[in-house]
């Protein structure tokens, strides 16, 4: 596979990292009383052990110049020095913080049932399956969004970065400014964070691995889908027969 063909493949899943639910959750539909399922979801699957997740993928990488960029990676995650001095997944605790929510929670959650084999799959591809396809699936899968063409083409619909004051969990469930700790470090080191997971992947993964890579995010993207179909499901968040979104939860 041509390194360009590569990068239409990559930027193939991840046009398609988008769940039909997703504008329930931004526009205020889910209920207060499910909006814990879904920070404790996200928390259990990735967020918490993302660190261990992208060290998966240092240990296994020989080539030391991808190495001092996952390392990097890694440092701003598990401390946080690079942004606001706190490691990242105890910034996302801000959240349910701030909106009240028991933190002993997530200390220990059930995973749904798709949420188990989403988590399956990111460990199988961080663990089993070689630094190129760990590096893939953490710096770009996990870290990136629909909207990585952006990253690459300048002429390409960019992020949003909408005001703090419009983020979903402020606008319509009161979250207090101070506890979008995350939101804020996010916007300091992502930049760099996806400028360097394009780089090390169209630059350092072999030719002949661009398959292997190619297959595995497909795969995280499938068990993604199901997951969000899970945590949706459990939010009280279902299609009408009109397309739109309705919330059944009280």
């Amino acid at each position: 596979m041509e390194t360009a063909d590569f990068r239409e493949a990559l930027l193939s899943v991840m046009e398609r990292k988008q769940h039909w639910a997703w504008p329930a959750f931004t526009r205020g539909l889910v209920a207060k009383s499910r909006l814990h399922v879904h920070l404790e979801q996200e928390f259990a699957t990735y967020v918490r052990d993302f660190p261990v997740l992208l060290g998966r993928a240092y240990v296994q990488c020989p080539i030391a110049a991808v190495r001092r960029d996952l390392a990097e990676n890694l440092y701003e995650e598990e401390t946080g020095a690079l942004s606001v001095g706190r490691p990242h997944p105890e910034l996302f605790l801000e959240y349910p913080r701030g909106l009240g929510m028991d933190l002993e929670r997530f200390e220990s959650i059930e995973y749904l049932p798709g949420a188990a084999r989403y988590r399956a799959v990111l460990d199988h591809c961080t663990l089993q399956r070689g630094w190129e396809v760990a590096t893939a699936v953490t710096t770009l899968f996990l870290e990136g969004t629909p909207y990585e063409r952006g990253e690459l083409d300048p002429n390409a619909p960019k992020r949003p970065v909408p005001a703090l004051e419009d983020h979903p969990l402020v606008k319509h469930y009161g979250l207090p400014l101070e506890h979008l700790a995350l939101t804020k470090a996010h916007r300091r080191v992502e930049g760099s964070h996806r400028a360097a997971a394009w780089h090390v992947l169209l630059s350092f993964v072999d030719a002949r691995q661009h398959s292997a890579v190619i297959e595995a995010m497909e795969q995280t993207l499938e068990a993604w889908l199901a997951y969000r179909d899970d945590v949706a499901a459990a939010c009280g968040i279902a299609r009408a027969a009109d397309g739109g979104l309705f919330s059944s939860a009280q």
